[in-house]
């Protein structure tokens, strides 16, 4: 306001790369002002790029932008977090604009249009807050945006009078955030979409493993997946083709929660696919945002320890439903085919179940020590990494021939190997009319660049390369 009065009475300047700030400035603080100023852009910047590594993580989970490297700075705030990618290209956008517009006055007339859209936006946000969260009178959110509205709305119209005079970038920049939101949200949506129709169940690829002659074959396969029931498309579609899968499976669907962190406890989620006898399970591995992901090591030997406790929890299970047990334990336990939480559930505490936490031993040695336990160990190497679980001998109550049988195929598929299984998806568009066709085309180029040049599921979920087997496929929306 200072500086509109001191214009409004001094119209010319005396030179004109004169700054009509500086020149409003008296002589005797002007370089005190400038310290100020610089100080000021210093914290401005700041809140610019906080404000934008926010808005993308949010549009990341949310799944309307593409993957990219998020790193969580602090263990108490929810919020302070580092993009890499997003810092280098912020710095590029900062050092092409200086350098392309030269002027300061073009660059303050994008900065003004973008401060004042901002300004509007979130005024037209409070008037809906105003009415569906704080429960107000219509006509108090209508006289809260005709107020500030009316005032912005001066503001912006002005800008936008120096549209062609350096305005015009942020509204670029906006068009193209925009579209690549667009391209990416819409596709994934559209994807989801179509594994969720297509989705079919286990038994049904089993049924038809004596016309396609489907085979098993030593080891795990670990199946990634966002659906968290049924079998996915792209799965479907290469055992049908290539009938043959590992003697365990195990669907795996890793989801990122909005807390810092998620106890050990209640990370994991087990349950069947399918009956006992297909050697079939669902795996959901919850984290915090500020957990790190395990390597794949730890994460191969706490799903095999979670299988088998889940695997005993489902022996448990049956017997007591079988015999009438109690009835407040059996309903923490969810049926047909649902998933339990392992490590929280209460029937733990009737189950005998011990660990040995050591993780290094002598191969030699170690397997004298158990005569009824199962060890699962790694490559045989002098020093193996191994897990132990427990089994009763098979006269035990709640232990049966299948529960041995069936932790005994677990040991034997972890000695044979894990396999990794992803889907490398490519989409392409249905054909249509001429504009729509232009526009699904356009989109389907846009987001294959898209995930060619941003990280990978391999990449975001620390997938060792000599184990990954990626199952292609090809998603006409």
């Amino acid at each position: 306001m200072g500086q509109a009065a001191y214009l409004s009475q001094h119209h010319n300047l005396d030179a004109s790369y004169q700054i009509g700030f500086y020149i409003a400035v008296p002589e005797s603080v002007r370089w005190p002002v400038l310290v100020l100023a610089i100080l000021a852009s210093v914290v401005g910047s700041q809140v610019i790029i906080s404000g934008t590594f926010s808005i993308i993580s949010q549009s990341q989970s949310l799944s309307c932008f593409p993957r990219v490297k998020v790193v969580h700075t602090s263990d108490k705030v929810h919020g302070q977090i580092y993009i890499p990618e997003v810092n280098w290209i912020l710095m590029v956008l900062c050092i092409a604009v200086t350098v392309g517009f030269r002027n300061t006055k073009h660059m303050g007339n994008a900065s003004g249009l973008a401060v004042i859209t901002v300004m509007l936006v979130t005024t037209c946000l409070m008037s809906l807050v105003i009415m569906l969260c704080w429960d107000r009178s219509p006509w108090l959110a209508l006289a809260f945006f005709l107020f500030f509205g009316s005032i912005e709305a001066l503001y912006f119209s002005a800008s936008l009078i120096k549209f062609l005079e350096g305005a015009w970038l942020p509204i670029l920049l906006a068009l193209i955030l925009l579209a690549v939101m667009f391209v990416w949200h819409h596709t994934t949506i559209k994807k989801y979409e179509y594994d969720t129709h297509n989705k079919v169940t286990l038994e049904w690829l089993l049924a038809l493993g004596d016309k396609l002659g489907m085979v098993r074959v030593p080891g795990i396969g670990l199946v990634y997946t966002d659906l968290t029931s049924s079998v996915p498309a792209n799965f479907s579609r290469f055992v049908t083709n290539l009938p043959a899968f590992h003697r365990v499976l195990v669907f795996v669907c890793v989801k990122s929660v909005t807390v810092p962190h998620v106890l050990p406890a209640e990370r994991y989620l087990v349950g069947r696919v399918g009956p006992p006898g297909h050697r079939s399970y669902r795996y959901i591995v919850r984290y915090g945002y500020r957990d790190v992901h395990q390597d794949m090591d730890s994460f191969e030997t706490e799903l095999v320890e979670s299988l088998a406790t889940f695997i005993k929890l489902d022996a448990l299970f049956r017997c007591s439903d079988a015999g009438g047990g109690d009835q407040r334990d059996s309903s923490y336990y969810e049926r047909e085919n649902a998933l339990t939480v392992i490590g929280s559930n209460p029937l733990r505490r009737h189950m005998s179940l011990g660990y040995d936490e050591s993780h290094s031993h002598d191969g030699a040695s170690s397997g004298s020590d158990r005569v009824d336990g199962i060890e699962l160990a790694a490559a045989p190497v002098v020093v193996k990494k191994q897990v132990r679980f427990a089994v009763a001998p098979p006269r035990s109550p709640g232990v049966d021939e299948s529960v041995l049988e069936e932790l005994h195929e677990l040991c034997e598929a972890r000695e044979a190997g894990t396999a990794f299984i992803l889907g490398h998806s490519h989409v392409k568009t249905k054909p249509g009319s001429s504009l729509l066709k232009r526009l699904a085309v356009a989109v389907g180029v846009g987001y294959n660049f898209l995930r060619r040049n941003c990280r990978g599921p391999d990449v975001a979920l620390r997938v060792p390369p000599a184990s990954l087997l990626e199952v292609g496929m090809v998603y006409v929306l």
